[in-house]
């Protein structure tokens, strides 16, 4: 997220530099951006970075004198060195460890890339920004109001940050009673399953031919479609609970997949019938019941919208502990995060003025969480197109 921010701040200082007018380039190495497109160019500018000692000045900026910050316990920090004579000016120094510094606060992790680019912006910034104290604009109320809100906003992020960290350090404990009290979660079984669809194409041929018939009115069209639908729903029905008497009698599912394809009139290809280590989560919810089966049964007919399936179980073999590891330890994660956030959300109450903001006020929304975090597999829909079973991925 940070790195992110920082990109956003970066091409918008960028942005705006190409709109105004152009000062004085920063003097650049003309081969920096392929430099930046090789890996072999990138590698060799890690190592030559290495070799500059953290005293050494590594942009140099005249005509601008920078106001020493303050670090985050208050005392007065010197990220340059700024000296001014009546000959040279103001003249605005940072070396090495001050540039790593404030690059590795703003993206942990830096690219040599995206230094460079920090590089090029930071001179325009600095220079803005001591133009802009010269003008008094610190002291406007717009730039109070517009501090006062990021301050909160990055404070908002810091913490969010720290609770990330500290919901990411679960017990190990805490991961093995999470894989023995929910044993059915780390099933893992290899399955062979049939698809039979729900009804039968029509054929082009007989669509057209009921597309030239005149006779009859709307009504009568309509009764005669849904008859017709019907009988093919009932033809399929029937079929799937033949197939399923002769998959539990040991018939080769290849064979029956085809055959249940061949019935429909469907002119694509039938789906595979192996699926390898599939999960309870990899099936939709009325199909789970399948893991109650042992290896060598075959299921009743289970049907739903997308048509009518025929399982067997091949072989079982659960998740080990450290390969569900990972998987309990981003599920346990996010439930920390979730019980952080809200043990903060209940801890303050928000009364807002309708007459103000409208009915229903302003209600506070939940934080985004600043990461993706790796949880439990979803589960697809239930329901599947007509042509095709829906899809369960090998966990």
């Amino acid at each position: 997220m940070r790195k992110s921010w920082v990109l956003c701040v970066l091409m918008g200082a960028l942005a705006w530099g190409q709109a105004a007018p152009s000062g004085p380039p920063t003097q650049s190495s003309p081969a920096a951006g392929a430099g930046a497109m090789n890996g072999q160019a990138e590698e060799t500018e890690k190592d030559a970075s290495a070799s500059v000692p953290p005293s050494a000045p590594v942009i140099t900026i005249d005509g601008v004198c920078d106001t020493p910050a303050k670090t985050t316990t208050g005392a007065a920090a010197k990220p340059a060195t700024a000296t001014k004579t009546a000959a040279a000016g103001c003249k605005t120094v940072i070396t090495k460890a001050q540039f790593d510094a404030m690059a590795n606060n703003l993206a942990p992790n830096i690219t040599p890339q995206l230094k460079k680019q920090l590089a090029s912006v930071l001179p325009r910034l600095m220079a803005m920004a001591d133009e802009a104290k010269k003008r008094g604009l610190e002291n406007t109320p717009q730039y109070k109001e517009r501090v006062k809100f990021n301050r909160m906003q990055i404070l908002a992020q810091e913490l969010q940050q720290r609770m990330q960290e500290q919901a990411a350090k679960v017990p190990e404990a805490d991961i093995d009673k999470y894989y023995k009290d929910h044993p059915e979660m780390f099933e893992q079984a290899s399955v062979e399953r049939v698809f039979v669809p729900r009804m039968k194409q029509i054929e082009p041929e007989k669509l057209q031919d009921e597309k030239e018939t005149k006779a009859g009115d709307q009504q009568q069209k309509e009764a005669a479609e849904k008859a017709k639908q019907e009988d093919g729903e009932k033809a399929m029905t029937k079929l799937a609970d033949d197939l399923r008497a002769r998959a539990a009698a040991g018939e080769d599912f290849l064979k029956l997949q085809k055959e249940a394809f061949e019935a429909a009139g469907m002119k694509i290809e039938s789906p595979t019938v192996t699926l390898p280590n599939i999960r309870r989560s990899g099936l939709p919810p009325a199909h789970a019941a399948v893991f109650d089966l042992k290896p060598g049964e075959v299921s009743q007919v289970i049907s739903d919208s997308g048509g009518h399936y025929i399982y067997k179980v091949v072989s079982k073999n659960p998740m080990t502990l450290d390969q569900a590891k990972t998987e309990i330890q981003g599920k346990l994660q996010s439930e920390r995060m979730k019980d952080e956030m809200d043990k903060l959300n209940n801890s303050f109450k928000v009364e807002t003025n309708e007459a103000y903001f409208g009915p229903g006020g302003a209600n506070p929304s939940a934080p985004r969480p600043m990461r993706p975090r790796p949880g439990m597999p979803p589960a697809p829909g239930a329901s599947a197109p007509q042509a095709q079973p829906p899809a369960a991925k090998p966990q």
